[in-house]
């Protein structure tokens, strides 16, 4: 089976979040089950600059002609990690600047992000019907968010020139509902969507234009990126709009959790950490709190619990939550290790709060992957009190290098943390903590009670050993995806 997968994100390349994280590992497991997968993603400039003098960069496949507004572009080959064979479609007209795949310097979306992702989509798209400029046509289009989510309109609408026949099947993935990618409908016509592709069972919503409603109105198969998840979109908490449709394709929709790249989070092999371990030798760990301690400006405290937060930092994340309760958490004592970007209310309330407790709280306004694998092998406990979470990844990871965490139970939290009650403990199913519902009160009961079991080192040691030993890789999770492949091709051809 081939499959092209359409994504914007793809690490270690690009990535603004958890989107290039399964995009960077998905299609490698996907490929270690045989299945011929090539990967689309636009051709950044920090992309062509990382991939370095390949000679297929510089020789294009094909030239695609665009459309009204739409620039031409060339469609490039490269060798990806682990040899993963990618298609980047080079368009420097919409590509070729700076700041992340969003955003320019100035931190505010870029106004043409419309036609950039609408090529992109396109491409995707006519790469999937007998027209494709290249011999390679995949069997599916698997499509992330919406930034690819008009391809499966393309597919079932046509490019302008009629409905293709024996085209690809698509599968559109949720990785985030909140983000829909909603344009005003006079695009359609700048981009070659034929008119009833912007329709109600197009991408049509509310007198707008929306990329992921497209998607998901037109897609042989939905999935998002866990069971929880998927059941929770479906309403109108967490629909955000879209609940009605998900509800009516409720019949193609699953959800399957994502999995980690085991090899580059592996406390036992880690290059970016101070000392390696792993569920033989946890005694190691201390030296990574230490060490996380002092790159930190803490109190040098073994007894003291480390609690780690790596993430945005926005009120999804329960980030003003953590805030909330940081004066009655360090007098428990502990300590809180924090780093993300996000809203700027919250960064300075943060930045003051660690002004206020400069020996208890470190605080990084920055992304860094190095302190980010700092702080999974050297915190005790790692806090992720989301309000919705579709999978999270940063729980896993946590598990992987024995530091336990407390989340919210929500979406991919909910389906991954088992949490530590007197049963669980005795049964040694326990792999860190979790509560019902998204409020200070409830995170501060919670952190208390993982406090108390630290000071439990034999009890403590064993859902460390619990969590380590869980199996968070992505083979099964590649396997699910592969059976929503045969049943989407099998849907098409029908």
């Amino acid at each position: 089976m081939k499959v092209l997968f359409a994504t914007s994100e793809f690490a270690p390349l690009v990535k603004t979040g958890g989107l290039a994280d399964v995009s960077g590992a998905l299609p490698l497991a996907l490929a270690r089950l045989g299945l011929d997968v090539r990967v689309l993603l636009p051709a950044y400039p920090s992309v062509l600059r990382q991939l370095g003098p390949d000679a297929a960069l510089q020789k294009p496949l094909a030239t695609i002609a665009g459309h009204r507004e739409l620039p031409r572009a060339d469609l490039l080959a490269a060798t990806g990690p682990h040899g993963l064979p990618l298609l980047l479609v080079h368009c420097p007209a919409l590509f070729d600047r700076p700041g992340n795949p969003y955003l320019g310097l100035d931190g505010r979306d870029w106004p043409d992000n419309d036609l950039r992702f609408a090529l992109f989509s396109r491409i995707a798209a006519l790469l999937g019907t007998p027209a494709s400029p290249i011999d390679w046509r995949p069997d599916i289009v698997h499509c992330q968010d919406w930034q690819s989510g008009l391809a499966p309109v393309y597919l079932a609408f046509g490019l302008g020139d009629g409905v293709p026949a024996q085209r690809a099947a698509s599968v559109m993935t949720i990785h985030n509902l909140a983000y829909q990618g909603i344009f005003a409908p006079g695009l359609a016509l700048r981009i070659g969507l034929p008119p009833a592709g912007l329709s109600i069972n197009g991408a049509e919503y509310y007198g707008n234009l929306s990329f992921l409603k497209g998607g998901l109105a037109c897609a042989d198969a939905i999935t998002t990126v866990s069971p929880t998840y998927a059941r929770e979109i479906c309403t109108d908490t967490l629909g955000f709009g879209l609940q009605g449709l998900l509800r009516a394709r409720s019949s193609v929709l699953t959800g399957i959790l994502n999995g980690v790249d085991t090899e580059y989070w592996n406390p036992a092999t880690d290059p970016l950490i101070v000392q390696r371990y792993d569920a033989a030798s946890l005694d190691r760990k201390l030296i990574n709190k230490r060490a996380l301690q002092a790159a930190l400006g803490l109190t040098m405290a073994d007894e003291t619990p480390v609690l780690g937060v790596v993430s945005r930092l926005v009120e999804q994340k329960g980030v003003d939550l953590i805030a909330d309760v940081l004066d009655q958490v360090v007098q428990l004592p502990a300590q809180v290790v924090i780093q993300g970007l996000g809203d700027r209310a919250i960064e300075e309330r943060l930045l003051g709060l660690a002004r206020q407790y400069p020996r208890q709280l470190g605080v990084r306004v920055a992304f860094d992957e190095p302190l980010a694998h700092m702080i999974e092998a050297g915190a005790d406990l790692f806090l992720m009190p989301s309000r919705f979470e579709p999978c999270g990844m940063n729980q896993m990871y946590s598990q992987r290098y024995g530091t336990l965490p407390v989340v919210c139970r929500t979406g991919g939290l909910a389906d991954s943390v088992t949490d530590c009650t007197a049963q669980t403990l005795a049964n040694g199913t326990a792999t860190g903590f979790s509560f019902a519902l998204a409020s200070a009160e409830a995170l501060l009961a919670t952190v208390r009670r993982a406090a108390a079991l630290y000071r439990d080192r034999p009890a403590w040691q064993a859902v460390q050993r619990s969590a380590m030993e869980l199996d968070v890789s992505w083979n099964a999770s590649a396997l699910r995806y592969q059976q929503v492949y045969e049943q989407a091709a099998q849907a098409r051809t029908r």
